[in-house]
């Protein structure tokens, strides 16, 4: 079953540490082929608080999002990630069909 990791960025407060995390972020993807849904695209917040953007990720399933995500080299962008905005990360086990 597929599963997915979803980051809502809710406010930047270093550009420089973004942009650090973003380069080490993409090649922290290699050897995991995570598939982006969703990436940094138009948010319309419906409900709750403002957030600047949100990225989808999908994966094959629960066990495939925990390897990239606990990755060494995912941990080291996240360190960037942590001192360059606030973040919402969650996973979540997705359906194939509604």
């Amino acid at each position: 079953m597929p599963a997915y990791i979803v980051l809502t960025r809710e406010r930047t407060h270093d550009s420089e540490e973004m942009q650090r995390y973003s380069e080490k972020a993409k090649a922290a993807r290699e050897g995991h082929d995570p598939q982006p849904l969703a990436f940094y695209g138009d948010v319309e917040v419906l409900e709750g608080s403002d957030m600047e953007g949100a990225v989808i990720l999908r994966f094959p399933d629960m066990a495939a999002a925990r390897a990239w995500y606990q990755s060494p080299a995912y941990q080291e962008a996240r360190k960037h990630r942590f001192q360059g905005a606030d973040y919402r990360v969650f996973l979540v086990d997705g359906l194939t069909e509604a």
